[in-house]
């Protein structure tokens, strides 16, 4: 099963909480942990002002941000495949652990094999 989680910023702890050498050093054994057991396909962060892409009637609009109307945005992501959502779970309570108060969710990822039904 692959789940991305998504870590959101609504800009109110927007540097509150910078990363010390501390955390970082522990964010990167957490990743080099799930590096080598296979768990993390991808992470990174994102740039929060992101393009919108729309498209309505045939006619597809592109429109850059950021957007006032937003009040989250994406920051940040990891790809994992793991056995179970509660696995998943587990492993994002581990990253919030390590990096302390902030939100997130997490999505379940359906690839075309989970449309084929093999």
């Amino acid at each position: 099963m692959r789940f991305l989680m998504m870590t959101t910023d609504d800009s109110s702890s927007a540097g509150q909480n910078p990363p010390d050498e501390g955390m970082m050093a522990e964010m990167g054994r957490f990743i080099e942990e799930m590096s080598k057991a296979g768990v993390l396909l991808a992470t990174g962060g994102l740039d929060p002002r992101p393009t919108r892409i729309e498209s309505s009637g045939g006619k597809v609009t592109v429109t850059d941000g950021p957007y006032t109307e937003a009040k989250e945005v994406v920051v940040g992501f990891a790809l994992i495949e793991v056995r179970t959502k509660e696995e998943a779970i587990e492993l994002s309570k581990r990253f919030w652990q390590i990096v302390g108060d902030g939100k997130g969710v997490i999505h379940q990822v359906f690839g075309p094999e989970d449309l084929s039904g093999q």
